[in-house]
This record gives C-alpha cells, structure tokens and sequence, in this order.
C-alpha cells in the first residue's frame, strides 16, 4: 500500500516537474488517484501557473476543486474534471474568463452546475453520465458562445428534452428517451 503511494506521489511530481521545465502549457494529473489537489503543486509552478492553459484531472477520485486551484491557474482554456465523485464547482469557476471547455463527465452532478452558466468564453461543457435532473434553460440559452452541451447519460426532466433550435443556439446532446412501456 505505501509503496503504491509512493509511486503515486512520485508520479505526480514528475509531471509537475516536467510541465515546469519544459515551460509547457499543460498539466495532465489524470490517473493519479488524487483525493485533493496536492497543495504542494502550487509552490512547485507558482514561475509558470499563468502560462497553463490546459489542466486534467481525470479519472482521479477528486470530491471538490478549490477556489484556490481555479484562482491560481486563471488563465485555463480547458479543464478535464471527467470521473471523478465531483458534486458541485466553487462559484470562482465564473473567474475563469479564458475557458472554452469542461469535462465533468462522470461525475456525481445532481443539478447543472450554475457558475458554469456566466463564463461566457464556454464552447463544449460534458456532463454526460451524471445525475442532472435540473437545467437553467433560460441561462444556457443566453450563452453566446455555447457551441455543445452533452448531458447524455443523464435523468433530465422533459422540459429540456423540448429545447429545439432555434429556442438553443447551441447542439445538446441527450440519451434517447426510454419507450414508455404498454400496459
């Protein structure tokens, strides 16, 4: 067990230390089994966080994100949040003026995550496999620059199933609706 620790963190910081030296504009942390953020991280790239643009975090077992990790790197144009046990974003994510896409596919959403509705650079949010049943139709439609929105996988209510262009300027993406079995 600590050995397998071990190489995680050892793991870790080779990427960090890589994205360090070689000046690169990614972070990739996928894979790496993180509960948190290591808080280490952001001493370790304080000479580079604004020249990160890409950061992913997938399959890892994340239960928040911090305000601090999306203050420190403000300058992201895509996040990969996807599978994880994330339930809600921090209402710092409307800082993020950069940021074109998210993944926060599989994922423990229950309702759409709100502060994703004022970045107005967003392109592609992935919310597929989570549980959403509620959507801010009205917000998602004021989204000039929306191009897709995937909530595939998802119990949305019948209210979003009737968003049809050119009520969206957007393409959104839903699981076919279950046949509604005969008595």
């Amino acid at each position: 067990m600590q050995k397998r620790m071990g190489e995680a963190v050892a793991r870790v910081a080779r990427k960090v230390n890589e994205t360090v030296e070689n000046k690169t504009d990614s972070l990739d942390l996928a894979n790496c089994k993180l509960i948190a953020f290591p808080v280490g991280i952001y001493k370790a790239m304080r000479s580079v966080t604004e020249g990160i643009h890409r950061i992913s975090l997938a399959n890892n077992e994340l239960k928040s994100l911090t305000s601090r990790f999306v203050t420190t790197f403000s300058q992201l144009r895509e996040l990969n949040l996807a599978g994880n046990y994330l339930h809600r974003l921090p209402e710092e994510v409307t800082s993020l003026l950069y940021l074109r896409a998210i993944d926060l596919s599989r994922n423990r959403f229950r309702r759409f995550p709100e502060p994703l509705a004022t970045v107005a650079a967003l392109e592609t949010i992935n919310l597929e496999e989570n549980e959403i049943t509620e959507v801010p139709v009205e917000k998602l439609a004021t989204m000039a620059s929306l191009r897709s929105l995937n909530l595939r996988d998802n119990p949305v209510g019948p209210e979003v199933r009737l968003l049809v262009r050119p009520l969206v300027p957007f393409d959104l993406l839903l699981s076919p609706e279950e046949p509604v079995p005969k008595a």
